[in-house]
């Protein structure tokens, strides 16, 4: 166990803010790690096109063939190098499943802290329409949340992080809510 770093990982359904919280802390100095790329990275390596349905073929052709915690074995590397470059927090934008949330808790112990971020459905659905790469339409949105909720197991994720953060529009009061986990965690 690496009892150096602090890992904050990321968990929530697509459009709650995950990424929102990933940059404010990113601003702090502290290196990110996208669970999610594993799947982009794929998807171009293949020479497809990175759109919902090719994400969502190449996410589940690598889940059945690496398993349910492959995003977190495929990032877990990338933490530990930077954890020995001397990183003492890293931010991991992208829990999925309840393997990965396994196989970041074995493996750092209680320096893994898991972050729920959640909004509400009908704002989830409107940012991820609006967003401005890879927008999706309510149906798409749809079609991920069952396939994320079925096929990951996110509720386990989500149920029992460590903290949760309601990110329901006002982002000052989002980035203040990780103010207090920070200061809760004392880490600088």
């Amino acid at each position: 166990m690496n009892n150096s770093v602090t890992v904050l990982a990321f968990v929530g359904m697509p459009g709650a803010g995950k990424g929102l919280c990933v940059e404010y802390l990113e601003q702090k100095g502290w290196p990110s790690v996208y669970l999610g790329g594993i799947t982009v990275d794929e998807v171009k390596a293949r020479g497809l096109e990175v759109n919902e349905i090719n994400e969502k073929m190449v996410r589940e052709e690598l889940r059945a063939s690496g398993g349910m915690g492959v995003m977190a074995t495929r990032t877990i590397p990338k933490i530990d190098k930077l954890a020995d470059e001397g990183n003492t927090v890293v931010v991991a934008d992208g829990i999925y499943s309840w393997t990965e949330y396994k196989l970041f808790k074995d493996k750092y112990g209680d320096n893994a802290v898991i972050i729920a971020v959640v909004a509400p459905r009908g704002l989830r659905h409107e940012r991820l329409a609006h967003r401005p790469v890879r927008p999706l339409t309510p149906e798409q949105v749809t079609s991920r949340e069952y396939a994320e909720i079925e096929n990951t197991e996110k509720g386990g994720p989500i149920a029992n992080a460590d903290f949760t953060v309601l990110n329901n529009g006002d982002r000052e009061n989002t980035y203040s809510q990780l103010e207090h986990i920070i200061n809760t965690l004392q880490i600088s």
